[in-house]
């Protein structure tokens, strides 16, 4: 057995656009996966465990469970291991740092669907929450040509605001700062929410959401307002959100794989409003922990 750090991981410099590519294919698999829905087991406040795990389709002879852990009292409060098993004898390969594949892998899903679901020539876009997720979503949306020289919207808090904008400026944005919630929303294309944690809504007045905008609430919170007004909600996988207080209410709803795939259609329109609740798969995080142990072993 080795053990896979996340140094180790960030050493072999695997590139944005390959994170999206290991995304595509990893949704194409879904339907030949064992996927069931990750079981989380909460302490007290916000601390938890989230338990992941995945059998990929017989060719890989992999399965994977990943344990995720917020400690609010750890440095950092957030952590997350991976086991690697070969599913035919039950050998344990590697053990895996998955910090790295964790907020690469969801900025991945965060940025290909926005990329999927977003209105044609749309030129605003919002960020709040700005920690290791919201870095790596934003890497993956600059690798997409049409994205350039958008103007990109940041919720100020502390100097996080600034120190994003200081990273991808080189890359050619118009970055603006925020103070508020609703100043960072009007009038956006495309809002992609990166906060942890939060028991209010983001903005309360639905009517704030303009005509054809894509939300992204990457960790789920604060948008349970639009959940019954939006024209479409999207998600990963449906066993992740069918316990939502509003799945039942859902105007129309479809997994983001099934639009990948062209089984369904995704936005018809460049009025319709859609929330797209990427909750993060073990699939993808078995996909990646796959390849780059491949690399590794290579």
């Amino acid at each position: 057995m080795i053990t896979i750090t996340d140094k180790d991981i960030q050493d072999l410099q695997i590139p944005p656009a390959t994170c999206v590519e290991w995304i595509k294919t990893s949704f194409s698999l879904k339907r030949r996966s064992v996927l069931p829905p990750k079981i989380s087991i909460h302490l007290h406040e916000s601390d938890f465990f989230n338990t992941m795990p995945c059998l990929l389709p017989d060719k890989f002879d992999m399965f994977s469970v990943k344990v995720v852990s917020r400690i609010r009292s750890r440095k950092p409060a957030l952590k997350s291991v991976m086991q690697l098993y070969r599913a035919s004898t039950g050998e344990l390969p590697a053990m895996i740092e998955a910090d790295w594949i964790t907020a690469m892998r969801t900025g991945a899903v965060a940025a290909l669907a926005t990329q999927t679901l977003k209105r044609r020539n749309a030129g605003i876009y919002s960020f709040m929450g700005l920690g290791s997720t919201a870095y790596a979503t934003m890497e993956c949306l600059s690798g997409f040509p049409d994205n350039k020289n958008c103007e990109i919207r940041l919720l100020r808090y502390k100097d996080q605001a600034e120190k994003f904008a200081e990273r991808f400026s080189p890359d050619g944005f118009d970055f603006r700062i925020a103070e508020t919630a609703g100043e960072l929303i009007r009038d956006s294309d495309v809002i992609i929410s990166c906060i942890t944690r939060t028991d209010e809504l983001i903005c309360p007045d639905e009517k704030m959401f303009r005509p054809g905008v894509l939300v992204v609430p990457v960790h789920t919170r604060g948008f349970q307002n639009c959940d019954t007004v939006f024209d479409k909600v999207f998600a990963d996988d449906t066993d992740h959100v069918r316990g939502f207080a509003n799945f039942s209410r859902f105007r129309k709803f479809e997994e983001l794989g099934n639009v990948l795939e062209g089984l369904v259609p995704g936005r018809e329109n460049d009025r319709e409003r859609i929330l797209s609740y990427n909750i993060g798969l073990g699939l993808h995080d078995a996909y990646f922990a796959y390849r780059i142990y491949s690399l590794i072993t290579a």
